[in-house]
C-alpha cells in the first residue's frame, strides 16, 4: 500500500506541482524549513519518500506512524513549498514488484 501511496502521491504531486506553485497565493505555501517544522511539531510527521517531478519540483510525502496522518508537499525551483494533499490512515508497506508476466 505504501508503494501505491508513494506512486499515487508522486503522480498527484507531478500533476499538481505546476498549478500549486503558480497558485501559491491561494494555497498553503511557505519556506520549506517552516513547513517541515510545522508538520513535525503539529502532526509528528517526517519525510517518508521523495521524488523529482518533470518540472524539477521536489515532491515529498511526510507521514506519522503514531497519528496516521500524511501530507504531500511540492517544492518548486523557487524554493517555495506548498501543501498539495493530506489525509489520515497512513500505513508503511514494503511490497515486492509482481513477477514478470503476471496479471498483477
Amino acid at each position: 500500500m505504501t508503494t501505491k501511496l508513494m506512486l499515487t502521491g508522486l503522480a498527484i504531486g507531478t500533476l499538481l506541482a505546476t498549478t500549486a506553485i503558480a497558485n501559491a497565493q491561494t494555497q498553503r505555501c511557505g519556506p520549506r524549513t517552516a513547513i517541515v517544522e510545522t508538520l513535525a511539531q503539529k502532526y509528528g510527521e517526517s519525510r517518508q519518500s521523495m521524488g523529482l517531478a518533470a518540472n524539477n519540483a521536489v515532491v515529498e510525502v511526510f507521514a506519522s506512524d503514531d497519528t496516521g496522518t500524511w501530507t504531500i508537499t511540492v517544492t518548486g525551483t523557487n524554493g517555495l513549498t506548498c501543501l498539495v494533499a493530506s489525509g489520515q490512515s497512513y500505513e508503511q508497506l514494503a511490497e515486492a514488484l509482481p513477477a514478470a508476466g503476471t496479471d498483477s
